[in-house]
């Protein structure tokens, strides 16, 4: 009987402890839902922050387009705000804990990356630019009174430097967020902040580079004097057109002039190339490179081109130039656009319609002396610089047109200053030779005039590329490919004037077109074979720097037209990189479409 009593107590305290665990258990349970309620309502909140944020970026880019400086100073504050709120968030401890649960954590590592991120775009990128944007508008390439006034720019430097610099960073760090366990919305949230910052990065990089070089280029240190060559797209070189007229461009503290002028015909031709060749430039496109002013862009490589022609300048005006600039017709025409119409001293307007008509076409008709035709040309040239340097232009409508020169081919800068060229090499005014890298293999198609006329105002052509791996070793193949038509009329040969058939003065039948064809390709691939009309055809196969050449010569009659097709084995740490294909800027211009090929078949045509 006395055992009763201690059975007892000894159940009352294993039922206190049992309420005690369940206690601590229920607690435990209490937190966790509470934790979870904590991150839960935080990250609505910092999901509502970065959407805002986002909204932010948006009107952020309205404003500047627009030219809403001070609103867009507003905007930057309130995006600064936005951000640092959502990682404020994401940062506390309860939040730092949840990232190690399981799958759970995975999504919560990801939002916070993304808000850090986020953050720091804002605060030293963002930021640091609309400090200083209120001087820094499209206006700041304005000129008042005939003057670009460089001190703008200048003092928005280190900033630009800066953010550029925190824009390629929080491209590499969004590049990192692991995303292989995330929920749709948040891989939809990383993916959409990676293709924000590649591009916001790629355009950072080429506004800092132009921020970096202006004011030194435009002679705010010291005076410059710069070559100017005047392409002629009717007859095409690689590097463009023909130089028909050159012209010295002078710039003194953001004043531009147009200086002395001179036909491109009246250089050369020299007895020897006036700088030396490279064996490469020589197979492929001869010693007349360096002989004559308008071949000096025979070669696709506009630094070759820029230091014959200067050298050219030298030899007859004693003068040594400090770069190299190259324009088009197509060029005077999107200015025109900016400019609006302007009288030539010839009486002709000049429109944005009509100039590559004017230019390339009817000039011939109207003035059958070629040395008047270059005079023209110049004089085109000369009257729409006067309009841009007296600050008479719609300035967003200037850099436009700048810009779509520029990703056209059809603008090309070269500075003798080897630190500037330093920054200018690898944007698209530099004139360089394709590359590859892990995101992009490029590949490039150069055409050049054969007929020694001005028909190729009448050549149309088309670019397409694309890439298979075909191969088990993984190395990708690529094939290019382009399709030129002869669009002259049927009676070419008596319609059209004999300057611009040629007259068979070259060896080249009234009307027909003779082109060179050469196809490129990154360093180190391989050419495999080429086709022409689908047919295994004979090429010259080359080396170009490095870079694998395959070069076809074509002959095409009123209406006649040809494709071909060129097919080369890249490396394969480049197999999963984007393909992309320029080509010499013709009068029309298109972009490079994407080609599809069987592996066991890539040369054939459909």
């Amino acid at each position: 009987m006395s055992d009763a009593p201690e059975s007892r107590r000894t159940a009352a305290r294993r039922g206190s402890k049992a309420r005690i665990v369940l206690w601590v258990v229920l607690a435990l349970v209490l937190l966790l839902i509470l934790a979870v309620a904590w991150v839960g309502v935080r990250g609505m909140l910092a999901k509502g922050h970065l959407e805002r944020a986002v909204g932010d970026v948006d009107t952020l880019r309205s404003q500047l387009t627009g030219g809403d400086t001070a609103g867009a100073q507003e905007t930057a504050r309130h995006l600064e705000d936005e951000a640092a709120s959502a990682r404020s968030l994401t940062g506390d401890p309860v939040w730092g804990a949840a990232q190690s649960v399981p799958f759970f954590g995975t999504n919560l590592r990801a939002v916070r990356d993304v808000s850090v991120i986020v953050d720091e775009v804002a605060s030293d990128a963002v930021s640091p630019v609309a400090a200083v944007i209120g001087g820094l508008g499209s206006d700041s390439f304005a000129p008042k009174n005939g003057k670009i006034d460089l001190q703008p720019i200048e003092d928005a430097q280190p900033a630009v430097a800066e953010a550029t610099k925190t824009l390629q960073q929080a491209r590499t760090d969004a590049a990192r967020i692991d995303t292989s366990g995330t929920l749709s919305p948040v891989t939809t949230a990383v993916g959409q902040l990676r293709n924000a910052l590649s591009s916001a990065s790629e355009q950072a990089v080429a506004a800092n580079r132009i921020v970096q070089l202006a004011p030194a280029m435009l002679g705010h240190d010291e005076d410059r004097d710069y070559l100017l060559l005047f392409q002629n797209n009717a007859e095409l070189r690689a590097g463009g057109g023909i130089p028909g007229a050159v012209a010295l461009l002078q710039v003194k503290d953001g004043a531009i002039s147009l200086g002395s002028q001179a036909s491109g015909s009246s250089f050369g031709p020299y007895d020897e190339p006036v700088l030396p060749l490279t064996d490469d430039t020589r197979g492929l496109y001869g010693d007349i490179t360096g002989r004559y002013m308008q071949d000096v862009t025979l070669t696709p490589r506009f630094d070759v081109s820029a230091k014959l022609a200067r050298e050219m300048w030298k030899q007859r005006f004693g003068q040594q130039v400090d770069g190299v600039l190259a324009i088009d017709p197509v060029t005077l025409s999107y200015l025109l656009r900016a400019t609006g119409p302007v009288e030539l001293p010839t009486g002709d307007t000049l429109t944005a319609d009509n100039a590559v008509k004017l230019l390339l076409s009817d000039v011939y008709a109207e003035y059958p002396d070629p040395v008047v035709q270059d005079a023209f040309f110049a004089s085109a040239a000369s009257t729409v610089f006067g309009k841009i340097s007296s600050g008479g232009f719609d300035t967003k409508a200037f850099v436009s047109a700048l810009t779509e020169s520029a990703d056209e081919g059809r603008l090309r800068i070269w500075s003798a200053d080897k630190a500037e060229q330093r920054r200018i090499s690898g944007t698209p005014v530099a004139g360089e030779l394709p590359t590859a890298t892990a995101d992009s293999s490029q590949f490039a198609v150069y055409l050049n005039d054969s007929t020694g006329a001005k028909m190729d105002y009448y050549l149309d052509k088309s670019v397409s590329v694309g890439s298979s791996v075909c191969r088990k070793d993984g190395r990708p193949t690529s094939v290019v490919q382009i399709t030129i038509k002869n669009t002259a009329p049927a009676d070419a040969a008596t319609s059209l004037p004999r300057y611009v058939t040629g007259g068979g003065d070259f060896g080249v039948e009234p009307g027909r077109i003779k082109t060179l064809l050469a196809a490129y390709a990154p360093e180190d691939a391989i050419f495999l074979g080429a086709t022409k009309d689908g047919k295994a055809t004979a090429v010259q196969t080359a080396s170009d720097g490095g870079h694998p050449v395959a070069q076809l010569q074509t002959l095409l009659a009123p209406g006649e037209r040809l494709t071909y097709r060129v097919a080369f084995l890249g490396e394969a740490k480049y197999a999963k990189a984007a393909v992309q294909a320029s080509s010499t800027p013709g009068v029309r211009q298109t972009e490079a479409e994407p080609l599809t090929f069987e592996c066991e078949q890539p040369l054939a045509t459909g």
